[in-house]
């Protein structure tokens, strides 16, 4: 991307002044090597996102943003609903909550390296995974609203996991305002048999081990240490959160005109927050939240049993669980005023500073963990909320590397086999139902995720606590 289209406020800080239609300006956190590696559709987007109805202060992307379906993955937008603001289904993206959750093995890496082919095995064993997957869970009309009312909290009271695993999930594992009246018999028949699966592209279940600390002050509140293992796992609202998705986008785009709301591209497809396609949108939206929150908290369940049977007596317990890709009703200060606003993040980690009080209290004083997963074969991160990011992006930060390139085009470079043996060489185990998902979503297809981390740090979106490296992947 070109330099001069931008005002540079400082090292990781791009302004694009607002001009033509847009309603404000737009940001770009990232360092000059990221911005000029960046598409120019991420230009496009984020401009075109900050000529919608209602939006308030900048429009902003993050140092991973690259091409998305209307806005770009890795955009940040907030709408003030009094304003006349819009939610828009392309704001949150297909897979609905889609984010990660990390949890401590109370292992080393050393007790682990003897066990990890076997571990491996057991983890791709009970975990379906793959596109179209299902598992052992079918879930029948009452069950389906129970489970879209009640989220992790719902999975809890069915015997998957932890009472004490709801306190470290966002919302502490129960979406409210979530409507399952709002989601249709189609959304509902492609979910019945996929709770606790991991589904395909870049969702993953990733034993990984602490390889280096940046915040020890920090690293002790979230019970950190070098050499620990821990398991991050990657997915979201699987097949009922992509056809709400598909559903709302195409009611919203033939709607638009009716409410007088131009839209400089279909794909960013949206309806004022107040009308009614609004609120069954978020309704249905909520629900999916729920939808992913469950699923993570059964795959949870499932990873602890693949544990007890390889490792015995291993108790897993749960750091955190965060989505990136939401639209959620949050107080935001703008200009010295209290506002509530619909924070869209896609592609984005929602990233509370210390003291916020949707925090657990045992990790109030270190802020919120920002968990940014990796590419299979490259480091992962955990980084921590900062006061500053409430006033950089609405306490937002990056979601992962972001990829450098198509699926396509990563198909004409790499082969499955190849990725999965070069991997082996680096000590890394890999497990996937799809040879051609894995060079889809080989290392090297993906931007530099320690530049996009370190960018995210140095803005001032999350600072750096620990820095993660895999041991087994268990790859849609």
């Amino acid at each position: 991307m070109k330099i001069d289209l931008f005002k540079q406020r400082d090292d990781t800080t791009w302004e694009i002044p607002a001009s033509g239609q847009m309603r404000v300006p737009a940001i770009i956190y990232a360092d000059r090597a990221l911005i000029e590696a960046m598409d120019e559709r991420v230009y496009q987007q984020i401009t075109n996102v900050a000529t919608l109805p209602g939006i308030v202060d900048f429009a902003y992307a993050m140092p991973d943003a690259h091409w998305g379906y209307g806005f770009p993955i890795g955009g940040v937008a907030a709408f003030d609903a009094d304003e006349g603001g819009v939610i828009s289904a392309g704001g949150v993206g297909f897979d609905i909550s889609c984010g990660v959750r990390t949890l401590h093995t109370g292992l080393a890496a050393d007790e682990v390296a003897l066990a990890k082919e076997a571990l491996a095995d057991e983890l791709y064993r009970r975990v379906p995974t793959g596109l179209g997957s299902t598992g052992s869970i079918h879930l029948g009309p009452r069950e389906m609203d129970a489970m879209l009312g009640g989220g992790a909290l719902w999975a809890v009271k069915q015997g998957y996991g932890l009472a004490e695993d709801l306190e470290r999930t966002e919302e502490q594992g129960c979406m409210r305002g979530a409507d399952p009246s709002q989601v249709s018999e189609r959304a509902r028949h492609r979910q019945r048999n996929e709770m606790g699966t991991l589904g395909s592209g870049n969702h993953y279940l990733e034993v990984q081990y602490v390889d280096r600390i940046y915040d020890e002050r920090i690293a002790k509140f979230f019970k950190l240490r070098q050499g620990d293992v821990v398991v991050s796992i990657h997915c979201g609202s699987r097949g009922l959160g992509h056809q709400i998705g598909t559903e709302f986008l195409r009611l919203m785009a033939t709607s638009a005109s009716q409410h007088g709301i131009y839209l400089p591209d279909r794909e960013l497809a949206c309806a004022p927050i107040k009308s009614d396609i609004g609120q069954s949108y978020l309704g249905a939206m909520r629900a999916g939240i729920n939808c992913a929150l469950a699923n993570r908290q059964i795959i949870t369940h499932l990873t602890r049993q693949a544990f007890e049977a390889i490792i015995p007596g291993t108790q897993l317990h749960l750091l955190y669980d965060v989505s990136h890709n939401t639209c959620k009703l949050e107080p935001h200060s703008l200009e010295g005023r209290k506002r509530n606003l619909y924070v869209h993040r896609k592609g984005a980690t929602r990233a509370f500073g210390p003291g916020h009080p949707e925090l657990p209290s045992a990790l109030r004083e270190a802020g919120q963990p920002v968990l940014i997963g990796g590419s299979m074969g490259t480091c992962s991160y955990i980084l921590a909320g900062t006061s500053e990011s409430e006033q950089r992006a609405f306490s937002s930060a990056c979601h992962g590397a972001g990829r450098a390139m198509s699926r396509r085009r990563a198909k004409r470079l790499w082969r499955g086999r190849q990725v999965i043996d070069e991997l082996r060489q680096q000590g890394i185990i890999i497990r996937s139902p799809s040879l051609r998902g894995v060079a889809e979503e080989a290392p090297l297809a993906y931007k530099d995720v320690a530049s996009v981390v370190d960018a995210a740090d140095q803005a001032g979106l999350a600072r750096k606590v620990a820095r993660l490296r895999p041991l087994v992947c268990v790859k849609g």
